[in-house]
């Protein structure tokens, strides 16, 4: 099993509620506990401009390549441009690239990044910049190792973004189960959409992936699952208003790893967000999955 991860994730967004740190400590936890060593990681480049455009329209490439966002660009986007911000946006496309292509070679890989679902083809928001998901999955199409993808997004927001860019394409299945009265205001459908009411707990989120997971991977018949392994359904995210317990979200890793191992799928997770009022239950519960992948599929 092989993990994909930059330090040049961590970029200075000053005062902001994306703690971009998250990804070295998550880094650090791996190595001081022993469940990876350092040759277990794909240290990814930037990825090329003909790949971002697998995906993103050229004025939207320009804009962000020659630093020319407008004031409504960025409004949208959330976070504050510089270099470094598309530096580490482009590394992290490649980072799920590389990560798409070894869970087809191995049968699971993390990416300890990526997961930037809200970004479009002609524009970001949300904090996402690029839509990484979809890069890596037209880029492992491209290089024929698969056709039929299931994206399986399990952050506390809709994948507006992914939804959008997918939405013509019988080739791609989206689920996405979130909190319905939260971010983004418009949802472009995924294939199946599960708005949870606010408040909702362990049991009822876990029944609801077992209604429909299992569902779509015997009808769809995926030969890869990308994982959309949000943190912020967690009870205490700064952003979400679910309630979902660190064990719970454990209980949710388990059941995803499971159906993967279970029908022989080949499984690329993603982090995607995670605003815990507590850093360090944001890095456990990341920490958690990555584990968890190990233990199922690893």
């Amino acid at each position: 099993m092989k993990l994909t991860y930059s330090p040049k994730y961590q970029v200075d967004i000053g005062s902001h509620v994306f703690p971009t740190e998250k990804y070295l400590l998550i880094y650090n936890r791996i190595l001081k506990e022993g469940l990876f060593k350092e040759k277990d990681f794909i240290l990814p480049d930037p990825a090329s401009k003909d790949d971002i455009l697998l995906v993103h329209t050229e004025e939207y490439v320009e804009k962000l390549f020659s630093g020319k966002l407008t004031t409504h660009d960025l409004m949208r986007l959330e976070l504050p441009f510089s270099p470094e911000l598309i530096e580490a946006s482009r590394i992290c496309v490649e980072g799920t690239i590389r990560c798409c292509e070894a869970a087809v070679t191995s049968g699971v890989s993390v990416h300890i990044g990526g997961g930037f679902h809200h970004a479009f083809a002609d524009h970001g928001e949300g904090f996402c910049v690029f839509n990484d998901i979809a890069v890596g999955i037209r880029k492992a199409q491209a290089k024929g190792l698969i056709e039929r993808v299931l994206v399986v997004d399990c952050d506390l927001h809709q994948g507006n973004g992914t939804a959008d860019i997918f939405k013509d394409d019988k080739s791609v299945f989206t689920f996405s189960i979130h909190q319905e009265h939260n971010y983004p205001a418009e949802k472009p459908p995924s294939n199946i959409d599960v708005g949870l009411y606010d408040g909702t707990g362990d049991d009822e989120y876990i029944a609801k992936l077992n209604e429909h997971i299992p569902k779509i991977i015997d009808k769809f018949k995926p030969q890869l699952l990308v994982y959309v392994a949000g943190a912020d359904p967690y009870k205490n995210d700064q952003l979400g208003g679910l309630s979902l317990s660190i064990e719970g979200l454990k209980r949710r890793d388990e059941l995803i790893f499971g159906l993967c191992k279970n029908e022989h799928i080949p499984a690329a997770a993603v982090l995607a967000g995670g605003y815990a009022i507590n850093v360090e239950d944001t890095v456990t519960i990341h920490y958690n999955m990555i584990n968890t992948a190990k233990e199922t599929l690893g």
